[in-house]
């Protein structure tokens, strides 16, 4: 809440900070850095491939974590000694279960370290989005980002920048190694990788709840809910809009809202009685993974093609592979934000 950015501006001040950053996600320049994601792909096979025969690897921490980090910080220009600090410090922004002084500590840590990377910028601008950001001016005529947009819009860029691609690799994995009827699919083309990481997105967000948003006017749920029925928003036509739970409830201007994502993938009025079933041939995948309206995630389409090219990467370099211990022994990260698992623990020749 307390960061100045395009994550918590609203109405002008957020269509002034969205600009400054779009033009790094261009379609154009995501379809740019498909060969560096395939490098780095290959690189992180080819040291899973090195791990010594039958011992399990830790696919979270050696293959769905490192491979967004990498992306996100060559995005950014952020030079090789810094990665480490910076993604040890995003992991404790979505950790819920520090202290209050420990959160403190770790976002002094990373103001620390995003203040270092713009010094290194101004003094030798490349083309990574820093160094773009710094020359950047409003095209409104609103002027450079403040010092504090600055550093704040660095700090959502990467912490959000990887955590989502993270989960939704370590899920999207899961999914595949725990449900193989839904492996063959994609193995046989009846369905592609696309649809089960739409699939995924939906049943499980890689950001579970999202805080902290706040009512600029009040709201009826009722009453939007039965807006979006009449207008035909993909709500079941014989269901009655207001829930026990949102019947006559007004979250009032100023109140803190929660919003959780993951519950709104499974949302029965939307997705039916299966809504908790992962079906990847399921013809509405709609999702709130990425947000919605004008704060859509900017990163989701690099998001998307980082699993579109680590997926099947994956499952072509080891076509055996298989969990180390049942889907459900694997522990879920500690938080109620990020939507993981501490590891994930696979053989790479299926034993």
């Amino acid at each position: 809440m307390a960061v100045r950015n395009m994550f918590t501006a609203y109405g002008a001040d957020h269509s002034r900070l969205r600009r400054l950053v779009q033009p790094a996600f261009t379609a154009r320049r995501i379809r740019d850095l498909r060969p560096g994601i395939e490098g780095i792909v290959k690189s992180l096979l080819d040291d899973l491939a090195a791990a010594p025969p039958g011992e399990p690897v830790d696919l979270r921490a050696r293959y769905a974590y490192p491979l967004p980090i990498r992306v996100i910080c060559e995005l950014m220009g952020v030079p090789e000694e810094l990665r480490a600090g910076l993604g040890r410090c995003a992991d404790g922004f979505f950790d819920t279960t520090i202290t209050p002084a420990q959160a403190q500590a770790v976002a002094a840590e990373m103001q620390d370290l995003i203040a270092e990377l713009i010094a290194r910028k101004r003094a030798e601008p490349g083309e990574d989005l820093v160094s773009r950001l710094l020359a950047g001016r409003d095209e409104a005529g609103g002027g450079p980002l403040s010092e504090q947009e600055l550093v704040d819009t660095c700090v959502l860029v990467i912490s959000a920048g990887y955590e989502t691609t993270v989960n939704l690799l370590d899920q999207s994995i899961t999914t595949a190694l725990a449900r193989p009827d839904q492996l063959a699919l994609v193995a046989s083309g009846r369905v592609g990788w696309a649809d089960f990481i739409e699939e995924t997105l939906r049943v499980e967000a890689p950001v579970a709840s999202l805080p902290l948003r706040y009512a600029v006017q009040d709201i009826d749920i009722a009453r939007e809910a039965e807006a979006e029925t009449e207008a035909g928003a993909h709500a079941d036509a014989h269901a009655d809009p207001r829930t026990d739970a949102a019947a006559g409830a007004v979250i009032r201007a100023g109140e803190a809202i929660l919003a959780v994502y993951d519950a709104a993938g499974r949302d029965p009025r939307v997705h039916g009685a299966t809504a908790e079933e992962f079906d990847a041939t399921r013809p509405d995948k709609d999702h709130l993974a990425f947000g919605y309206g004008v704060h859509l995630c900017l990163g989701a389409p690099l998001a998307r093609l980082e699993a579109e090219i680590a997926l099947p990467a994956l499952f072509a370099r080891f076509p055996h592979l298989a969990l180390a211990v049942p889907p459900d022994r694997l522990t879920p990260l500690a938080s109620f934000i990020s939507n993981g698992h501490q590891s994930l623990p696979a053989h790479l020749d299926g034993r």
